[in-house]
């Protein structure tokens, strides 16, 4: 038998876990909560226009962005969407977090259009927001040291030189 209790406080998964015992059932809990390494981890995993997609969630619009709004800043979505929605099973594949573990960003659909899904937004629930802006938070610190001093990071092995660095570099050679 496997029982998956999510959003339990530690203090019930306690006591649930003597519960069983008590009754010689082996019970396993498993915590499928972000937590900010989690959070960085995924964020990490992402493309870069994904991993932008997520930030202008999170960190611009406090959970909660309408579809155009990405769109005037990403162009089409669906991209980052692909992207967001494959990092969560390579996770699991990886051991990065337990199977279970349900996507930081779920699409918001069109109420009037039930039948074509239009996705008018995206969304993150309100007690992820924090644990993300957090895991956003060393992203944001290292993007913005590489950033100045020439360099714009693209993901692994994609940071290249700013022409104005690499013009600056040149001249103080002999």
């Amino acid at each position: 038998m496997k029982i998956t209790i999510e959003g339990a406080s530690e203090e019930f998964a306690e006591k649930l876990v003597v519960l069983a015992a008590q009754h010689r059932a082996e019970l396993t809990v498993i915590d499928t909560a972000w937590t900010v390494e989690r959070a960085e981890r995924y964020l990490r995993s992402l493309p870069a226009g994904a991993r932008k997609f997520a930030e202008i969630v999170v960190m611009d619009n406090d959970g909660y962005a309408d579809a155009d709004t990405l769109r005037q800043a990403l162009g089409k979505l669906n991209g980052p969407t692909v992207a967001l929605s494959r990092a969560i099973p390579r996770g699991v594949r990886e051991g990065w977090w337990p199977e279970g573990t349900r996507a930081p960003i779920s699409a918001v659909y069109d109420p009037d259009n039930p039948s074509w899904h239009k996705n008018i937004a995206y969304e993150m629930t309100s007690d992820t927001v924090p644990v993300f802006r957090m895991a956003f938070a060393p992203i944001i610190a290292a993007r913005a040291a590489a950033e100045s001093m020439g360099l714009y990071p693209g993901g692994t092995g994609k940071t290249s030189w700013s022409p104005g660095a690499a013009d600056d570099q040149e001249e103080e050679q002999p």
